[in-house]
């Protein structure tokens, strides 16, 4: 990668990271922001902090060339842009003054893909064990794959049917059901992710990450068994930000394996992800009269209109007509 630093100054990226943490941005936004700022380095061959000025027709040119030439979706771009303001914002402390008068990706309205219940069915039937459990939970309770693998055992409210999602999109808590079928299978989860964290704290580990400034507040709450991660990964691993040992949570992409492997099983031919489970969900309950508000809130949506889009899918037919050939008797 071009050297963009001064000998005297920390190295951007390095620099970049520190901010990040220091706002408390996850790792996971911090990898993404890291890799559109080298993008855009390497876009612009980049050498010397002096070469980041002028910063609007710098940034305009990269955006564009990410829409005409790398076609992306206008998110993918959005995502491009927070980056490159988080930078120059945050970290090199010179907004830009202009207007980034980048050409927009094309706008797509994409109509979510969504499972019969026979067809959730059939995919749940052929997986089992860790994977099955969050597939169900994000059937049953609409939660986002990365919502699912951070529960933690305290997220959990048997009595009164719920779970709290810590941090979800926007970094908005929440409350959504939780399907009481679930109850005793997630009991019995638990009973061997618990004799695990005490085989953990036998060897001297046990703790897990906290959010924020919690570690630092309360350092023994990091071993407790109420924050420990519902689906923790089957080895200990090195936190890449504090160096301590410790057991994460299941990475997401073993989940969509274990779906991708049990779709194809199942001989569907639709496009489905761990994100279907969610649409259906949500496509589901409007199908049994659930209040739209309601679903919207359960799944954490800040404009209804986002929610919204679920009412289409309800409708059998192209925008609910239904096809004429179907009144003809030959």
């Amino acid at each position: 990668m071009p050297d963009v630093t001064r000998s005297q100054q920390p190295k951007l990226l390095d620099e970049v990271r520190t901010v990040l943490r220091l706002h408390h941005y996850s790792i996971h936004t911090e990898h993404v922001y890291v890799k559109w700022i080298v993008r855009f380095i390497r876009f612009h061959a980049m050498r010397s902090r002096q070469d980041l000025f002028p910063a609007e027709p710098k940034i305009e040119a990269f955006l564009t060339d990410l829409a005409v030439h790398g076609n992306v979706a206008p998110a993918t771009q959005n995502q491009a842009m927070n980056a490159l303001l988080f930078l120059y914002k945050r970290v090199l402390d010179q907004a830009p003054q202009g207007n980034i008068d980048a050409v927009r990706a094309p706008s797509k309205i994409n109509v979510p893909v969504v499972m019969t219940r026979e067809e959730v069915a059939a995919v749940l039937s052929l997986m089992d064990g860790t994977a099955q459990l969050v597939a169900k939970l994000l059937y049953g309770s609409g939660l986002r794959i990365i919502e699912a693998v951070r529960l933690r055992v305290k997220d959990i409210d048997y009595h009164m049917k719920q779970l709290t999602v810590r941090a979800g999109k926007g970094n908005k808590d929440r409350f959504t059901t939780f399907p009481v079928i679930l109850a005793p299978l997630l009991q019995n989860h638990l009973a061997g992710v618990e004799t695990l964290h005490q085989q953990d704290l036998a060897r001297g580990y046990g703790e897990v990450h906290l959010p924020h400034a919690l570690a630092r507040k309360y350092p023994a709450l990091a071993k407790e068994w109420g924050w420990q991660y519902v689906f923790p990964a089957r080895s200990l691993s090195v936190d890449p930000r504090s160096g301590v040992t410790r057991r994460h949570h299941v990475d997401p992409s073993v989940i969509n394996k274990a779906i991708k492997v049990a779709v194809h099983r199942a001989g569907l031919t639709k496009q489905i992800s761990a994100h279907t489970f969610r649409h259906s969900f949500a496509t589901h309950l409007l199908h049994r009269g659930t209040d739209i508000r309601t679903i919207q809130q359960l799944l954490g949506h800040n404009d209804v209109a986002t929610t919204m889009i679920y009412t289409h899918v309800l409708q059998q037919g192209g925008q609910g007509v239904p096809s004429p050939l179907d009144d003809l008797s030959v």
